[in-house]
């Protein structure tokens, strides 16, 4: 078990759509802090937007329902992370390291709300102390 101490973490998209449909794929590092109820979690509103519109252009990796991988998040206990005018201002101040707005959105929250973004997207690692890098 890892301490009560450990700060909130927010999980990028692909991240959130392996623990909801496909938790064999999620890094075996990651799973024991998953299990362990006291953790904090976050699903920004974000990547639900981002599922939504990539299922409705039928996108191989998004053939769920956004409000199924909704429910599923809900079941293991995250937290929902809105999305604030700050989050969106501060996009603008964000370096072009990577271009999918999506994770430039999760990125300026993860500033913005003093968290931990997770990921397995090696270009993220760019923006620094934010975000954390998780090995398959």
């Amino acid at each position: 078990m890892t301490s009560r101490t450990t700060p909130p973490r927010l999980l990028d998209t692909q991240l959130l759509i392996w623990m909801a449909f496909a938790p064999e794929q999620l890094p075996s590092k990651l799973i024991p802090d998953l299990e362990d109820r006291q953790q904090r979690f976050f699903v920004s509103v974000v990547s639900l937007w981002e599922a939504a519109i990539k299922r409705s252009l039928n996108r191989p990796v998004f053939q769920f329902d956004a409000a199924e991988l909704r429910q599923q998040l809900q079941r293991e206990g995250f937290e929902e992370l809105p999305i604030r005018a700050e989050h969106c201002l501060a996009v603008q101040n964000l370096p072009w390291h990577h271009k999918d707005p999506f994770d430039r959105l999760l990125i300026a929250q993860a500033q913005q709300e003093q968290i931990q973004l997770l990921s397995c997207d090696q270009s993220l690692s760019q923006y620094g102390a934010c975000v954390t890098l998780l090995r398959r």
